[in-house]
């Protein structure tokens, strides 16, 4: 067993609540010549007129030779294009659901709308091969002249889980001394040994552990003739004191880094509820501490937050600077979805730095906001430097931003482009892929346009509203009260017979009551 000492992050400990044993419950043993458009994202610094600047650019500028890959594109007037780092996270939207059910409202600040969009199934159609298809499409709000403008992203569609390439998992775990408690470490020992028999056998796991120190108590290590090793480790944990975060992820690096496998996908895990309360709690400082790692090695962390006191910010914040994702678990089902679903079938990368740009037509286009990724905006002129980062997406993976938009009274025609950009994820060579809307192709109303638009706009109208409270954000066209919404999810549930969409007319629900 490999000890590491609990290296100082500014010389103090980082002191956690223990890691909710839901986290890896019971996984089943079954295998512009007009006047120029503002951009009033929310968030951005309001002007004197009441719209809202755009980001201001904050890194070089992107060469102007067109390389490869690259499309054709309109040419635009700066103040018309938005631009992002593509974000597959849902955790806020599992956390505000989970709050909700305990009967408080979920803090403003923990209300990120892409995520509660992006946590819903969308039909997009999905390429053959890594990389995206891009589907552009909108409706009307009731609001005059306002729309709804979805762009939506797709990956091919998830592998079976013997054409993928192999898996190393390095599993970071806080051990501190809550997960005592029955039901949380012991069923979490319970759901790893169950997800270690989903795996291949060209697979490997390793197992860090965190509380007041770390410790790699099994290295990385093969599936094949190992099942019953990998089982021992993981029984044999048990929980200690306090926890130091900053010696679980750097030792987790580590641990990875040695047992990196050439042609395998190498990930970090992290399970913790990032609930920091002493020390170093700045997540760049702590990522710098493994910066070599994820350059070098391309090692991609996706963290599972769990608890009903939850670092948010914190767990965000590692993700998106640690070429990764993340994901909220409040109960035994979504624990085997997460572990025993959505982990080993989306383990590869199909698009490394993936970002995407919307340019909107000024001479239809009077207004436009970007719904949310607010800490995923990017300086429009650094869209084709690749060495600005972006976001990392796997297969089986939908994306979608949406937007809210002005046109010009009567204007007809092109209303917007969007292009998404990414790098192979083996060859880095960059690709582009684009789509397109025009004005006759909305929708009359946001309620009888495609389901999965009417569910997207859904979850941005719940967002919206769950933020009201903080000034920063505005209101989006068209918003009905907590009340209409709840029976407009209501209708979309039996329209679309999606369990998930019952569930989240239950939370507007229960927001309606909470107010």
């Amino acid at each position: 067993m490999k000890r590491h000492g609990a290296r100082r992050l500014s010389g103090a400990l980082l002191a956690f609540t223990a890691v909710s044993g839901l986290l890896l419950t019971g996984c089943s043993g079954d295998g512009s010549g007009a006047k120029a458009a503002t951009d009033s994202g929310y968030g951005h610094d309001r002007r004197g007129d009441g719209s809202a600047a755009l980001p201001a650019p904050d890194g070089p500028r992107g060469t102007d030779e067109r390389r490869e890959g690259e499309q054709e594109s309109r040419d635009v007037a700066p103040d018309h294009v938005s631009t992002f780092a593509l974000d597959v996270d849902t955790a806020s939207y599992g956390y505000a659901r989970r709050t909700l059910a305990e009967g408080r409202l979920p803090d403003p600040s923990t209300v990120r709308p892409e995520e509660f969009v992006n946590s819903f199934r969308q039909d997009y159609e999905r390429p053959h091969g890594d990389g995206f298809t891009v589907t552009v499409d909108g409706a009307r709000t009731r609001q005059e002249d306002w729309s709804l403008v979805r762009v939506g992203l797709a990956t091919r569609a998830a592998e079976p889980s013997g054409e993928r390439p192999p898996a190393a998992l390095t599993f970071v775990i806080d051990i501190s001394g809550s997960m005592a408690e029955p039901g949380r470490l012991d069923l979490a020992q319970e759901s790893l040994g169950v997800m270690t028999d989903r795996l291949r056998d060209d697979d490997s796991v390793a197992v860090v552990t965190f509380s007041d120190e770390a410790e790699t108590v099994l290295p990385m290590t093969r599936l094949g003739g190992n099942r019953g090793r990998i089982r021992d480790a993981v029984d044999r944990l048990e929980p200690t004191y306090s926890t130091d975060l900053g010696a679980g992820v750097e030792a987790g690096y580590e641990t990875a880094v040695e047992g990196l496998r050439e042609g395998a996908t190498n990930r970090v895990v992290l399970v913790s509820d990032a609930l920091a309360n002493t020390g170093e709690t700045d997540a760049d400082a702590i990522l710098e501490r493994i910066a070599r790692s994820r350059r070098e090695h391309g090692i991609t962390l996706f963290g599972v937050g769990v608890g009903s006191d939850y670092g948010d910010a914190l767990m965000e914040r590692l993700a998106d600077r640690g070429d990764g994702h993340t994901v909220y678990v409040s109960d035994a089902e979504e624990a085997r979805e997460v572990f025993c679903e959505q982990l080993p079938r989306n383990i590869g990368l199909t698009a490394r730095d993936a970002k995407a740009q919307v340019a909107f037509d000024a001479e239809t286009v009077a207004e436009f906001r970007l719904v949310g990724y607010d800490n995923r905006r990017v300086a429009d002129e650094d869209f084709r430097d690749d060495r600005v980062d972006g976001g990392e997406v796997g297969p089986g993976h939908t994306v979608t931003a949406l937007y809210a938009v002005r046109t010009r009274p009567g204007a007809e025609g092109h209303l917007a482009t969007a292009t998404v950009r990414w790098l192979d994820p083996d060859s880095r060579a960059p690709h582009e892929e684009t789509g397109d809307l025009e004005t006759d192709a909305l929708e009359d109303s946001v309620w009888r346009a495609d389901p999965g638009l009417a569910v997207t706009a859904t979850a941005a109208y719940f967002a919206d509203a769950l933020r009201t409270s903080d000034d920063r954000y505005g209101t989006l066209p068209g918003a009905p009260g907590l009340g209409e919404l709840g029976e407009r999810a209501e209708v979309l549930a039996d329209r679309t017979e999606d369990r998930a969409v019952r569930d989240l007319t239950e939370a507007i629900r229960t927001a309606d009551r909470l107010y």
